[in-house]
């Protein structure tokens, strides 16, 4: 069969009679945007905390002498993540209830060994030998038992300031006669009865104590556990007057500034060649330094040393009623300070906080930040920081702050005026071109923060955000 074709047919596409879009486009400049970067946020905690010039490299927070004999709990210094016992906190124990040398208190308080421990781990056996006493830093631990029939009873819950084993430091042959088992991750601080002999073979008047067992006189302290400055009022005449004095911390803590660094390379020909219309050196710049402010906020939320999470005083933590956060867990983180500046928390959480708020009618108000209509509850703005973990159980904190060295609040320490500085406390400086036509630049921020008083800074843990299945 034979299939006849038009002419047309075999001419094909049309001859070009103008300039392709294609070959045009190689000779025309785009309009472009600058380049974009994911990582960058809001940033607030920057944004918010009042820089302090760190001059030294190192802020010393100086307090007074702060803690509480006699109210049956011991109390600790937190340094960061570390804990330690203060020494005359010791003095709780019934075998050091007396006992007010210093330098031996010391002694002991120093062989004390951190544990970390998480929710539902086995601290000691029923029926196993006793030989360490536990102080409790921070955390809810259960002691159970058996009972008359067999069954499992609960002796005792003990929460932050308690202990158990206080007989394991001088029975050779003691065993434990309960189960103890972590509610919640917290913090333990552990002394052996060998690192306790250790201790009292090498002081006379410690042994001397130990056989006496003799009553202790009590400090007078503040409400506050703060050593009473002794004084008078309303009376006449020439009372005498009593004399006073206002004690320190011995060992003050000193926040030194941390540092984050990058090297950003650059190849020449690309800095020679491709400067237009935007500047490829200043760009590369631009978002390393925003890679690298991400990291200091980063850090000043999770760092281990000064990291705010990590700085929590324990007396300032608190958990929510039911899981979900409500507006009564706000109101409690509220109550804990004064002038509270804003709360931080991660997205996700502020989202929880609203289907919160909703389950009870109420929806937060919303207050101006620097031009800015934020989320507020009483009239206090909540924050998102991305940068405050979430565990795998869905739950976050709430982090809730007083700022400023006048208000005795949290502070951010930096220091400027370094070498080549591109901005506060940022230096950028050129270091070499290597072989291969590569410039190199160092960009490098100081940092650091600080909490000037324990009531400062407050955290709710453990927020359920996760939605509910009804």
């Amino acid at each position: 069969m034979t299939v006849e074709t038009s002419p047309e047919a075999h001419r094909g596409p049309p001859p070009q009679s103008s300039l392709s879009t294609a070959a045009a486009r190689n000779l025309a400049t785009t309009t472009k945007s600058a380049p974009q970067m994911q990582e960058i946020t809001s940033r607030w905690l920057l944004r918010m905390l009042p820089w302090v010039e760190t001059k030294g490299g190192a802020y010393r927070v100086n307090r007074r002498l702060s803690y509480t004999v006699g109210d049956g709990e011991i109390e600790f210094v937190q340094d960061g993540a570390g804990v330690r016992v203060i020494p005359r906190e010791l003095g709780e124990l019934s075998l050091l209830s007396g006992f007010d040398d210093v330098e031996v208190l010391t002694a002991l308080a120093d062989r004390f060994v951190q544990r970390d421990f998480r929710a539902g781990e086995v601290l000691v056996e029923r029926g196993t030998p006793a030989q360490q006493i536990h102080l409790i830093a921070h955390g809810r631990v259960r002691q159970t038992s058996v009972g008359k029939y067999g069954d499992e009873v609960t002796v005792a819950t003990l929460a932050d300031g308690a202990r158990f084993g206080e007989n394991a430091l001088v029975d050779a042959d003691a065993k434990w006669d309960s189960t103890a088992t972590a509610e919640t991750p917290g913090t333990l601080l552990t002394l052996s009865r060998a690192d306790f002999d250790a201790v009292v073979s090498s002081a006379p008047g410690l042994r001397a104590h130990l056989r006496q067992l003799t009553a202790r006189s009590q400090q007078r302290q503040t409400r506050h556990g703060e050593a009473e400055i002794a004084m008078s009022a309303g009376h006449t005449g020439e009372a005498e007057l009593p004399g006073a004095f206002v004690d320190y911390e011995l060992r003050p803590r000193e926040y030194e500034l941390s540092v984050a660094q990058t090297v950003l390379r650059v190849h020449t020909r690309v800095a020679d060649l491709y400067n237009g219309p935007m500047n490829q050196t200043e760009e590369q710049l631009r978002l390393t330094v925003e890679a690298l402010r991400e990291r200091q906020e980063h850090e000043l939320i999770n760092n281990r040393e000064f990291g705010l999470l990590h700085n929590v005083a324990f007396k300032q933590r608190i958990q929510p009623h039911s899981g979900p956060p409500t507006p009564d867990d706000l109101d409690e983180l509220l109550c804990r300070r004064r002038s509270t500046k804003f709360f931080l928390a991660h997205p996700r959480t502020i989202a929880a906080i609203g289907r919160g708020f909703s389950a009870y009618g109420l929806y937060p108000d919303h207050v101006d930040l620097g031009g800015q209509q934020v989320p507020a509850w009483r009239g206090v703005p909540i924050l998102p920081c991305n940068k405050i973990p979430i565990s795998k159980e869905n739950t976050s904190s709430i982090l809730a702050m007083r700022i400023g060295e006048d208000n005795q609040g949290v502070i951010g320490l930096r220091q400027t005026g370094l070498p080549e500085e591109y901005e506060p406390g940022l230096s950028v400086r050129f270091m070499n071109i290597s072989e291969q036509a590569i410039i190199s630049y160092l960009v490098t921020t100081y940092y650091s923060a600080a909490v000037l008083l324990p009531d400062a800074l407050g955290v709710l843990e453990n927020v359920q955000i996760a939605h509910s299945r009804g």
